[in-house]
């Protein structure tokens, strides 16, 4: 069970900071994209009556003032190159706080099961006969390019959109991304996790077919306070940010709809 009127679903149920169930449960919630108010009603309800909270990097850290007095806090911390928690022992915490029989919340920044491991998550409470709830959040890869200004389609200009991890490297064995079809193609590109890889992403992506002159943009720590935004085509955009500082997290997109920003403006 979860809490009272919970149907597993994401169903109407309202919870208030009395209405918890006996039962442990876990919930996967999305934090969005960096501001604390752009969270779900439905995952700052959770939030609000969790026992315990399993926090990432880049959840939105001011919602922490919103948990109970006494909850838990435990700070998965998962860094580029460095983890407060692996993976293995986040699913491990999650288990073992919903078996005593607590509420959970593992909350993490954009949505869980874009790039955020929450599948994997969601398997382990499974396996352990836990009730888990997945609270989607809003993404990073549209909200933060939205945030600066840039829709990710646009009429006349893309129907498509394609969101990829840039963790691995493109010229790397190991990546599984199809960049000689993102290279030919005429959609959107967006890429999560991609600043470290950005001079090999933008180089094997002209060296495939795409434009070197594709305007891009890379917009860092975006929907907070430090939301910084470098422009650039694919020919000059690494150099652009290594001279502006930019580091992760980042979010960087590739396609004409980056012409949009300053015709939109933001406020």
């Amino acid at each position: 069970m979860g809490p009272r009127g919970w149907d597993g679903c994401g169903g109407q149920a309202e919870v208030t900071d009395v209405d918890r169930s006996p039962g442990g449960w876990v919930a996967l919630v999305g934090g969005g994209p960096g501001r604390a108010d752009l969270i779900t009603v439905r995952g700052l309800k959770l939030l609000r009556i969790a026992d315990v909270l399993v926090v990432d990097r880049l959840a939105p850290r001011d919602l922490l003032a919103e948990a109970r007095p006494d909850a838990e806090i435990v700070d998965a911390g998962k860094a580029p190159h460095g983890h407060n928690l692996t993976q293995d022992e986040i699913n491990a915490v999650l288990v073992d706080r919903g078996r005593r029989g607590l509420g959970v919340v593992r909350l993490k920044g954009g949505d869980p099961f874009v790039f955020g491991r929450g599948g994997e998550e969601a398997l382990a409470c499974a396996a352990a006969g836990l009730p888990c709830e997945i609270v989607p959040g809003v993404t990073s890869a549209v909200a933060v390019p939205a945030l600066a200004g840039i829709p990710v389609t646009h009429r006349g200009l893309t129907q498509d959109v394609t969101i990829v991890s840039g963790h691995v490297d493109p010229s790397h064995p190991g990546s599984t991304v199809d960049w000689d079809a993102l290279a030919t193609g005429p959609g959107t590109i967006v890429v999560l996790m991609g600043v470290a890889a950005l001079a090999g992403i933008s180089g094997e992506l002209v060296k495939r077919g795409r434009g070197a002159d594709t305007p891009t943009a890379v917009i860092h720590a975006g929907g907070t306070p430090e939301q910084t935004v470098v422009t650039g085509t694919l020919a000059d955009i690494a150099q652009r940010c290594d001279e502006a500082g930019i580091v992760s997290p980042a979010v960087i997109v590739i396609g004409d709809v980056v012409t949009l920003r300053d015709r939109i403006g933001v406020i």
